[in-house]
């Protein structure tokens, strides 16, 4: 195991080894098996360019020399910042047959993250894009190389100026590595999720990778003839392996890539390619739902749209299979392991009003209260998990482990969570989305799920504010439909309506055009309360 990383204890290997979760195999083999066995099905589309395995595997296998010609070995470190492009697959399982272990960053970071990741990392090289949606990323190539001496190497697909061009790689040697790497090493290091902060490092290995990716598969159904379209960007776990590109990949299906997820863009994707599946998070639903009501491209290809990332408010829920034509499944997880999932037959309730069961039977969840008891049958606790496919320690990170792990080695998820006597998990919020008003405790999901339901209301977020008399006060960070005017009177009146205690109706309203966001995609509810505050 990677130095700085907390292996699983060798009584837990033995037992995910003997129970089938962990196949012994390097993560690459998600390619390499289906280029042996379906060399000529259809792998990868990305724009007018289109790779069979076959195609995609020889890409990985040229580039994997080229990367080694270039010093790249086995344990090291190299950052991977490219959008949903084709590159982003074959510089990936090239890393992979090196042994190399690429640190996925997401395309909208910048200096300062590339700086700490680089640093925390010992990255030896920076692989990137020339440009893409109007940013040039060789200046910030630049300020990383000046400022980190560890990068020995920067590549760059497309005008790479003075760096080396991805497309030379493939020309640098025409011998590649055998030796493949140990299934129980670290295959690559995700970003930490948080809206505070910058990323922490989630070192996942080949072995429960590989299982996250497959047994995701399995859960959402996808198969020989799944069209995946990765709308998200694929360098975030929830399209990449959860079950996403990976996921595809390993059951012989066909990975399409959307280079952004507007409504134009992807309607178009879904009509041309007949895609099957595709993963969204609340926003981007809203907006697409909001999109169908005037697009008429023909969907109907579309089985199922996987939505994850935060809780999808029961109201935005039932308005997928009317306006879009597919079916929900709700998807609930992190980059450090437990994925859930709504079984493909559970019934309407149980799909708008649950984020599922989780993915393994070896997936040990607990629901604790304040002082890590247990608390009963149907309450709400903190969701602390350990299993097969869930990280034991963030990398480099001992201080912050201490407090994020249990002693028994528990996952502390930070997530406020009800199981179900059936076995389905409520998820109720975080920790911190909860407001203290006065002592009297206002959960921010059930507030923003009944607002959701106002006829002029599209989106909507409740923030605490510091108050010297109350602790806290809220407010309802609005976005009104097109055409609709609001205000806090009418909103309140809408909320008492429903039976809202009156210490929960929101204090202040304040009307948006969008919310401040995470690089993940998430509203950035520190920023939006900065906002608030500011206004």
């Amino acid at each position: 195991m990677l130095e700085g990383c907390n292996d699983w204890p060798s009584d837990f290997i033995q037992r995910y080894q003997g129970a089938g979760y962990w196949a012994g195999k390097p993560l690459h083999s998600v390619l390499s098996d289906q280029a042996q066995q379906t060399p000529n099905r259809e792998a990868l589309i990305d724009g007018p360019r289109r790779w069979t395995y076959a195609q995609l595997e020889q890409q990985a296998h040229t580039l994997a020399a080229g990367l080694a010609s270039l010093g790249i070995v086995a344990g090291q470190r190299v950052l991977v910042q490219l959008p949903n492009i084709a590159e982003f697959f074959s510089v990936t399982f090239a890393l992979l047959r090196l042994g190399a272990i690429p640190v996925f960053v997401l395309p909208a970071h910048r200096e300062n993250e590339l700086l700490h990741l680089a640093q925390i990392s010992d990255a030896v090289a920076y692989i990137t894009v020339d440009t893409w949606l109007g940013f040039d990323y060789r200046p910030l190539a630049r300020r990383l190389r000046d400022q980190v001496k560890g990068i020995r190497q920067i590549v760059a697909v497309g005008q790479a100026e003075e760096f080396t061009a991805l497309q030379d790689c493939l020309n640098l040697s025409s011998t590649a590595p055998t030796l493949p790497p140990s299934p129980r090493e670290v295959a690559v290091l995700l970003l930490s999720g948080g809206t505070t902060g910058l990323p922490k490092l989630i070192p996942r290995t080949h072995d429960d990778y590989l299982c996250n990716a497959r047994r995701a598969a399995q859960a959402a159904g996808f198969d020989a003839q799944t069209r995946y379209l990765a709308a998200l960007p694929v360098a975030h776990n929830f399209p990449l392996a959860s079950p996403g590109a990976l996921g595809t990949f390993s059951v012989g299906g066909t990975v399409v890539l959307c280079p952004e997820p507007s409504p134009d863009t992807a309607f178009e994707l879904i009509e041309r390619e007949r895609i099957t599946h595709t993963a969204l998070i609340p926003p981007l639903v809203l907006l697409w739902l909001e999109a169908r009501e005037w697009d008429a491209r023909d969907l109907s290809s579309l089985q199922w749209l996987q939505v994850g990332g935060s809780r999808l408010k029961a109201e935005t829920a039932a308005r997928i299979q009317p306006l879009l034509g597919c079916n929900l499944q709700q998807v609930y997880g992190m980059a450090e392991g437990l994925l859930c999932f709504t079984p493909l037959d559970a019934n309407q309730a149980e799909v708008f009003q649950t984020q599922g069961v989780p993915l393994t039977a070896d997936d040990e969840v607990r629901l604790v209260d304040i002082e890590d008891r247990d608390v009963a049958p149907g309450e709400v606790g903190e969701l602390l998990v350990r299993g097969p496919y869930t990280i034991r320690g963030y990398y480099r990170a001992e201080e912050h482990n201490q407090r994020a792990f249990s002693d028994d080695g528990y996952y502390r998820s930070g997530d406020l969570v009800r199981r179900l006597a059936s076995g389905l998990l409520v998820v109720e919020g975080r920790i911190k989305d909860v407001i203290n008003r006065g002592g009297e405790k206002i959960p921010v999901e059930e507030i923003e799920n009944l607002l959701l339901a106002h006829p002029s209301i599209g989106d909507v977020a409740l923030v605490g504010l510091p108050d010297e008399l109350l602790g806290e006060r809220s407010c309802a960070c609005v976005l009104p439909r097109v055409g609709q005017t609001l205000d806090l009177p009418s909103i309140n009146g809408f909320l008492s309506q429903q039976g809202v205690a009156s210490y929960k109706l929101p204090d202040r309203l304040l009307l948006l055009r969008h919310f401040p966001q995470t690089s993940l995609g998430k509203i950035n509810r520190k920023a939006l309360a900065e906002q608030v505050a500011a206004s």
